[in-house]
This record gives structure tokens, C-alpha cells and sequence, in this order.
């Protein structure tokens, strides 16, 4: 009788959440010719990137009907990190404009707990969005790092997203790492948002957030 095999439990995963085609061609279309002219703010970390101004959802049709899309997403995805049904506003919305040559350097979200990306042009497949472990507090204080390692889930450092196609939408936790490498392909454009929910309770102890 052979002996059973080991069992492997991941422990506490971070949920990222992938919603294909989530926004139709016309609105995607339509984003992308508005506000990739807008993008005007200069960004610190190349100067072939560039952002518009932090918008509100109200702001602009376009962003209404894409709200409207974007919400029960919000929803769906917030009840993974609070484990109940909560309800969800957008508190911030704003295009990414990234020619060839323009890479995005490594950040997270402040003040928010769940951000996302609407892809609204053809991505190069080496400039998808590439997710980074945190680099402290959860690692041994030694690294075994050579040629001959096998990288896995559990000792990757980064996670590189699928290939996306436009009008998909990705959420994950505002805290999680983020960037995007060099862009050697054509120019990409991208829809950024932040999330808060309307409250938040620990055992009586209630905190609610603005719009």
C-alpha cells in the first residue's frame, strides 16, 4: 500500500478578479479617441507616459456608462475581501496614455480599497501589466536565487496578467504592486479607477467613507 501524498494548501491568496470584454466596443472606442487627446499631465517616470486629471465618474457620459458597467463588478469582487455584499462607489477615474517606449514604474493606490484597469487599446504583450510581491515583511531574510531554480507560485517575485484585449476589465486590492514595462509596441491606453465602499463594520465599530 503506497503512502498518501503530501498535501500543499495556499495559504491566504490575493484575489485578483478578470472580467473579459466587460465594456463594449463602442464605449471602448469612444474612451479611447475622447480622452487619449486629453492626456496632458506629465508623468515622473517617462516621458512617453501621461495621464488626465483625476476625474469623477460624473464628469464625462462616457465615464457614466462605464460606471454603470464597472459597479456590479465592485461588488462582486468586495465581497472576496470583506466577505459580505457591500455597497461601492468609484472615487476616481483617469486615462493612461503610454507610447512606444513608455514604461509605468512600480506603485500602488493610497486612500482606496479596490483599483482596477479598463484596457481600452491593444496591449503589447510585453507591456501587460506585471504584479509585484510586497518586498518586505513576508519573506525569509535568505534568497535562493540561480540558474537552475524553478519559479512557482509561492517564490515568484512578480505575476505578469494575461494578454488583454480591449474592454476588459481587471480589479485587485488598492495595496497590491503594480507596473508596466517598456511599451515597445504601439500606443496603449488604459482606463485607471479606485473604489471605496460606503462603510465598513468590525463588531459595532462603524466607519463610513464619502462618494
Amino acid at each position: 500500500m503506497s503512502s498518501p501524498a503530501p498535501e500543499v494548501i495556499g495559504l491566504f491568496p490575493v484575489p485578483f478578479m478578470r472580467m473579459p470584454r466587460a465594456l463594449p466596443a463602442t464605449l471602448v472606442s469612444a474612451l479611447a479617441a475622447h480622452f487619449g487627446g486629453n492626456a496632458t499631465l506629465a508623468n515622473n517616470s517617462s516621458e512617453n507616459l501621461s495621464h488626465t486629471a483625476m476625474l469623477k465618474p460624473g464628469d464625462s457620459p462616457l465615464f457614466v456608462e462605464a460606471a454603470g458597467l464597472i459597479t456590479p463588478l465592485l461588488a462582486e469582487f468586495g465581497a472576496l475581501l470583506f466577505g459580505e455584499p457591500l455597497g461601492w462607489s468609484l472615487k476616481e477615474m483617469w486615462v493612461n496614455v503610454l507610447d512606444t517606449g513608455g514604461r509605468q514604474a512600480m506603485h500602488n493606490h493610497a486612500n482606496s480599497f479596490i483599483s482596477g484597469v479598463v484596457y481600452l487599446t491593444a496591449t503589447h504583450p510585453d507591456s501587460r501589466t506585471v504584479f509585484i510581491k510586497s518586498p518586505g515583511g513576508t519573506d525569509f531574510a535568505f534568497r535562493n536565487d540561480h540558474a537552475g531554480v524553478v519559479t512557482g507560485r509561492y517564490n515568484a517575485d512578480k505575476w505578469i496578467s494575461p494578454p488583454p484585449e480591449p474592454g476588459d476589465v481587471v480589479l485587485f486590492p488598492s495595496y497590491l504592486l503594480h507596473a508596466v514595462p517598456p511599451n515597445p509596441g504601439a500606443r496603449r491606453i488604459t482606463l485607471s479607477f479606485n473604489a471605496i465602499p460606503t462603510r465598513l463594520d468590525s463588531w459595532g465599530y462603524q466607519i463610513g467613507f464619502g462618494g
